[in-house]
């Protein structure tokens, strides 16, 4: 039986395919390492907003509640940017004769130029966001809020936060873990928005059954829940 031979020309196509295997290991290695490492889930992420909104000074020293703003948390997925009319509610710009139409506090702010800016043209404020989960991944802010997981949960306590950042991973393993360990984060609906809550002492293991009872909370951790 006569011998069958590569031609010559394989020879430097198996350099590049040992290349290309060697490439291909190394770039697998930082994917499922380097950038699903916790610390580089953009935790601390801080981006430098238009208006320098300081939750700190609003959620926290003037308790505003977050639904003020956020005023669709209790009812659609996403919690909603507030439009620049919440913000004129209480930082109405002046007219040509020093008069407001609405409530003015601190109407002569350079800080506030972008936001009478937009409501004089009607142009959105470009503000940045800070909690960005993947295209492919689903999160509704309704479900967890309604069933008694507090804001602070995922975004740490942001009435203390004098500029917004990225507390948690917001990792899938994250979210899977919270899932697996939930009862730990519920607390009575009427407290979600209050992150200074403490649990009281009749919060304890039968009283946080009884919530998972009534409003059927039972977490599921198969792709299709996040992965639609």
């Amino acid at each position: 039986m006569q011998r069958f031979l590569f031609p010559r020309w394989v020879n430097p196509f198996l350099a590049v395919l040992g290349l290309a295997a060697i490439g291909g290991a190394g770039y697998a290695a930082v994917m499922g390492g380097l950038i699903t490492d916790p610390e580089t889930l953009n935790v601390g992420y801080k981006p430098e907003q238009p208006v320098p909104f300081s939750h700190a000074l609003h959620a926290g020293q003037l308790k505003m509640d977050c639904r003020y703003c956020h005023n669709t948390v209790f009812d659609a997925a996403h919690a909603a940017v507030p439009p620049t009319a919440t913000c004129i509610n209480c930082h109405s710009p002046a007219n040509a004769d020093g008069q407001t139409a609405l409530a003015a506090v601190r109407t002569d702010s350079p800080k506030l130029l972008p936001i009478h800016e937009s409501w004089l043209t009607g142009k959105s404020v470009a503000w940045k966001r800070v909690h960005n989960l993947p295209e492919y991944v689903y999160f509704n802010h309704a479900a967890h809020v309604n069933s008694g997981v507090s804001c602070k949960t995922c975004h740490g306590r942001i009435d203390q936060m004098e500029v917004v950042y990225q507390h948690e991973q917001l990792s899938m393993a994250w979210c899977i873990d919270c899932h697996r360990n939930f009862k730990k984060e519920l607390r009575p609906q009427e407290f979600v928005t209050k992150l200074d809550w403490q649990p009281p002492a009749d919060w304890d293991d039968e009283a946080i059954e009884a919530h998972v009872q009534e409003f059927n909370i039972n977490p599921q951790v198969h792709c299709a829940v996040c992965h639609r």
